[in-house]
């Protein structure tokens, strides 16, 4: 089965053009939006390269590293972010010295064989065998491996930031100048931002009914008590601080410029 690359492009969208007064006239500017969007000229994955196969092909790894090397070569910005994950020879460039370094077919591949969970390209050919039987096993079965909630904010590079200094965060893209979409990350959260002119639910229904934007957990009651000492030192603005709930958690409640409310949680013993 062939490889199948996503693309996610929102070429045909401004904010200017998102003008929100009512939930339903926010689901017709959507509406209108998807049937707009298209696979437009140069436009790359916004997400990590997919194959969609029951099992690893090396043919479909070979073209994904082309492919990669292609992009750098186009100095397509997007990519860069995905070298400095990758890569660590990389991990202190910007975007601009990461686009034009030496980047050769062999680095692709050993930036595939990493996203394969592979120290290097060898390594991935060697394991691939391992790795294809353990697909075929559970075929019949698909696994979901990642969800990215999409948040709407007013203002991209104001969230950016909040994000990045206030709660740890790195930014994996932005597009657009001045930008209106972009993603976040912090260890293995991922967090997509979306640009909309107004906000979608109005702040003191959205505060009272404690409507949650996203929900993000940690593995060990420490480490919510570390998280939530270290956001309160980076002076962040609480819906609700530390608190043991009944069904054995403990959990905290942030709030972001735009009033989305994050959810942190963890066990409470």
């Amino acid at each position: 089965m062939g490889g199948v690359i996503r693309h996610t492009t929102f070429e045909n969208y401004s904010p200017e053009r998102a003008q929100l007064t009512t939930m339903e006239t926010f689901a017709d500017t959507i509406c209108a939006c998807r049937k707009q969007r298209h696979v437009a000229e140069g436009a790359m994955p916004t997400y990590d390269l997919i194959v969609e196969a029951c099992m690893p092909n090396l043919e479909n790894l070979k073209k994904q590293a082309k492919l990669i090397l292609r992009w750098h070569r186009e100095r397509r910005y997007p990519v860069a972010a995905q070298m400095r994950e990758y890569l660590p020879r990389f991990l202190n460039m910007p975007d601009s010295e990461i686009l034009a370094a030496s980047f050769k077919l062999g680095d692709a591949q050993e930036m595939v064989a990493r996203q394969q969970g592979f120290d290097s390209w060898q390594a991935l050919k060697t394991g691939l065998s391992t790795t294809s039987l353990k697909a075929k096993s559970s075929a019949s079965k698909a696994t979901i491996v990642c969800a990215e909630p999409q948040l709407f904010v007013t203002d991209i590079k104001r969230s950016c930031e909040f994000f990045c200094k206030k709660l740890g965060f790195s930014v994996a893209f932005s597009y657009g100048k001045p930008p209106y979409y972009a993603q976040v990350g912090r260890d293995m959260a991922r967090l997509n931002l979306r640009c909309l002119e107004r906000p979608v639910i109005e702040s003191t229904f959205r505060a009272r009914e404690e409507l949650l934007s996203v929900s993000m957990t940690v593995a060990t009651a420490d480490e919510i008590k570390l998280l939530f000492l270290e956001f309160q030192s980076a002076g962040v603005a609480f819906h609700q601080t530390l608190k043991k709930q009944p069904w054995g958690a403990k959990n905290f409640v942030v709030k972001d410029p735009d009033g989305n409310l994050l959810l942190f949680a963890g066990p409470a013993n």
